[in-house]
């Protein structure tokens, strides 16, 4: 499960280098992307901190220079770390949309209140967000649509989602 350091927001990822003076890929996770800069200084999960400035647009995110950061083998060794943000410095969202950090943990139920398991990641491959679901019978983990009709509650007070999921998703709910 992917831990977020507490009131962070992950907001991209370093993909690598780009070119060879020090830039860095940078691989937004914002709905606008270009905004990842707005939310600078960024701060990986060991505790480094980057003010980040965006070059230009390349295929797949964005080059970036991170202060600090002046050769390709220095971007290099940040590959795959997740840049993330305060909170606080991230816009307020609609009733109906998520910071992922606030689902990850959360407890699954359906709608007779039967627990399922918790949502372990939540993936999207470009058609929705993906939640993957763990718990005791999942082998490897449920995947499910993470859509209103699928999802009708999310109910962060009470830390839990109620789901009305397609049958054969949990299998344990099927059997009852």
């Amino acid at each position: 499960m992917a831990t977020e350091p507490k009131g962070m927001i992950c907001v991209g990822a370093i993909a690598g280098s780009f070119g060879v003076r020090g830039e860095a890929r940078i691989k937004s996770f914002c709905a606008d992307p270009a905004a990842i800069a707005d939310y600078a200084p960024l701060t990986l999960e060991d505790g480094r901190s980057f003010d980040l400035q965006i070059t230009r647009p390349v295929k797949g995110g964005y080059a970036a220079r991170l202060t600090g950061i002046a050769s390709k083998e220095a971007a290099d060794a940040l590959r795959g770390q997740r840049l993330h943000a305060p909170r606080e410095r991230l816009p307020s969202l609609p009733d109906d949309e998520f910071y992922h950090a606030d689902l990850i943990g959360l407890a699954v139920v359906d709608t007779g209140g039967k627990p399922l398991g918790r949502v372990h990641e939540i993936h999207d491959h470009g058609a929705g967000d993906v939640l993957e679901v763990t718990g005791p019978g999942l082998k490897g983990g449920a995947m499910l649509p993470f859509t209103r009709a699928v999802v009708p509650t999310v109910d962060l007070a009470a830390g839990r989602l109620i789901v009305d999921a397609p049958e054969g998703i949990f299998p344990q709910a099927d059997d009852a």
